[in-house]
């Protein structure tokens, strides 16, 4: 192989890599694919690392050689769960031999500049109904579960004209926070309910970090503890700034004399389980169709998703507390989402995060920083409170797909540094000499 040629298939890797995980794929899964992108081009050798920002391949011809290096800078992350199944199934056919290099670039190029087939407006429109979801698993009324509906869309219109004009993360939290409090104000005032709490928390609930939070634990659990550092970071700094919305929007309601019932930060008192059933399945089928997951998942989904609240809200009812009913239907949502998976022909990943975001500590979070900042040390048990969620979570839903997904030795030697089942992508990939030598 010439240099040209390892030139253009490191290139092709470090693409497939920078969009998988700019579109929520795990270190991990970033990680073997982009190897796999080179061994199905016939370049063996290859070794590859992933932080939150950068990825790097390298290759090496003989000891005698210097080695061959690039990498690419990943500035843009958006969950996206069309990009992550067309870069998908982009791999599984280099894998498979039913396209060559120089046609997978054509079509990840293709990916890359074609717009999503969801209008924006339609996902805007998901993001309200996962707002209402979330109402609804709460135990809330009507009049909360709309006010929610209409929150989540304002929330996400406002921090989409701030993502355009380029401010950072932090301060369209800040934002979002604000207008989910100055609603759930303007409600309370009108005397059409007296739940601020459970307005806010159902409102807010797109702006807390769970999903990151889980993602960090997956990277911690699968060897990658520097990637998990970060994204621990920037979900704490996220939920931060949704703190700080919250509190302005209080503070601006006490300035202009609005009255209105305690505010207690995160508060959340879960439904009976029917109805945990039913908001558990709203939830996660309008966080997949917001992503953007193909439609053809969203029934499968809603099942997955309606089937861990229940599982929850059974243990919990049980009284088994928190973190065991999490643990235990995350185990339940991997176990079936490897199976969904093949059929509805998507990332294992679209399954599980969207089964699981139900679940999620964000609101956990959330209290236990807002306890924080009025410096009670009940907030830290919170905070522990959440990190213990999210481990369950994590680590269930790997528990259960390495019971659906075993790893073959073959596997398992390609990935000797690696651990967990993979969630993007094919477990391995055999070289192209290889096929040609099968095929001879």
């Amino acid at each position: 192989m010439t240099n040209e040629d390892t030139y253009l298939t490191l290139d092709l890797g470090l693409r497939v890599g920078e969009l998988l995980l700019s579109s929520g794929a795990g270190a991990a899964d970033v990680s073997i694919q982009m190897q796999n992108v080179a061994l199905a081009c016939g370049l063996r050798g290859v070794s590859s690392s992933v932080t939150f920002t950068e990825l790097q391949l390298t290759h090496q011809e003989s000891p005698e050689q210097p080695p061959i290096l690039q990498m690419r800078n990943v500035v843009q992350r958006e969950i996206d769960y069309e990009d992550l199944t067309l870069v998908d199934q982009l791999v599984r056919d280099l894998v498979a031999g039913r396209i060559d290099r120089d046609g997978a670039r054509a079509e990840l190029a293709r990916i890359v500049s074609s717009g999503h087939t969801r209008s924006r407006r339609a996902a805007t429109l998901g993001w309200g109904v996962m707002g209402g979801g979330v109402g609804l698993m709460l135990g809330a009324t009507p009049i909360v579960v709309l006010t929610a509906f209409v929150g989540a869309i304002l929330i996400d219109v406002s921090t989409r004209a701030l993502a355009r004009r380029r401010l950072p993360v932090f301060y369209q939290q800040v934002a979002g926070g604000l207008l989910a409090t100055v609603l759930a104000v303007l409600v309370s005032s009108t005397d059409l309910s007296d739940e601020p709490s459970r307005i806010i928390s159902a409102g807010i609930i797109l702006l807390l970090a769970g999903v990151s939070f889980m993602g960090a634990v997956q990277d911690a659990l699968t060897g990658f503890p520097l990637t998990s550092m970060a994204r621990l970071l920037e979900a704490t700094l996220a939920t931060a700034g949704a703190i700080a919305g919250v509190s302005g929007g209080l503070t601006l309601a006490n300035a202009v004399g609005l009255e209105m019932p305690r505010v207690t930060p995160g508060s959340s008192i879960y439904s009976a389980t029917p109805m945990m059933t039913i908001g558990g399945a709203v939830t996660a089928a309008a966080f997949a169709f917001a992503s953007y997951a193909p439609l053809r998942s969203l029934l499968p989904i809603a099942l997955v998703g309606g089937l861990a609240s229940t599982t929850f809200a059974l243990g919990f009812l049980g009284g088994l507390g928190v973190a065991w009913p999490s643990a235990l239907a995350a185990v339940l949502v991997g176990l079936i989402s490897y199976a969904i998976a093949g059929r509805v022909r998507v990332p294992t990943l679209a399954i599980v995060v969207s089964g699981v975001v139900p679940l999620l500590p964000g609101l956990a979070i959330y209290r236990g920083l807002a306890i924080l900042s009025e410096n009670s040390a009940r907030g830290l048990i919170e905070l522990v409170n959440a990190a213990v969620i999210a481990i369950a979570l994590g680590a269930g839903v790997i528990l259960g797909e390495y019971f659906a997904q075993p790893l073959s030795r073959e596997a398992r030697r390609f990935e000797q540094r690696l651990s967990g089942p993979r969630l993007v992508g094919p477990l391995t990939a055999r070289s192209s000499r290889s096929r040609r030598h099968r095929a001879g």
